[in-house]
């Protein structure tokens, strides 16, 4: 087993997965016209690329050139305090977002409880009054 990022290379792929590598390349939005423009001509393909692209999740994954865009914050501008301190704010931004994240979830949490004492609290209201009404 090789320990390279990519094993095989381009030339010996196949021709689907070319033309997959190539549409990662692009985006979402190159996939959604692959499968609109296959919709168009002939209905079967725009079918089968549809369920291809929900069975792989590439409908539901964050865009790649999202991921593009920020994976060219490890190279360096060759200027080392800007490096320093480019590193020290993206490391405080992603303290921020993570300490974020737990708000929310606490937040939901929270939500969640609320709704659930409420249901409760309405439920042994109704409990209690069928108990008088039979009484």
């Amino acid at each position: 087993m090789s320990t390279f990022a990519d094993p095989i290379p381009q030339e010996a792929r196949g021709w689907f997965a070319r033309a997959e590598a190539w549409l990662d390349a692009r985006g979402k939005g190159a996939w959604i016209a692959a499968m609109v423009l296959s919709f168009i001509f002939f209905w079967p393909v725009g079918l089968a690329l549809l369920a291809y692209m929900i069975w792989s999740k590439k409908m539901f994954k964050s865009s790649c050139c999202a991921k593009r865009r920020f994976g060219h914050n490890t190279r360096s501008s060759g200027n080392t305090a800007f490096d320093a301190y480019k590193a020290d704010t993206l490391r405080r931004l992603e303290d921020e977002q993570i300490a974020f994240e737990s708000f929310l979830e606490r937040l939901r949490d929270a939500k969640d409880k609320a709704e659930f004492d409420r249901f409760m609290d309405e439920r042994g209201k109704s409990g209690t009054e069928a108990e008088t009404q039979n009484a």
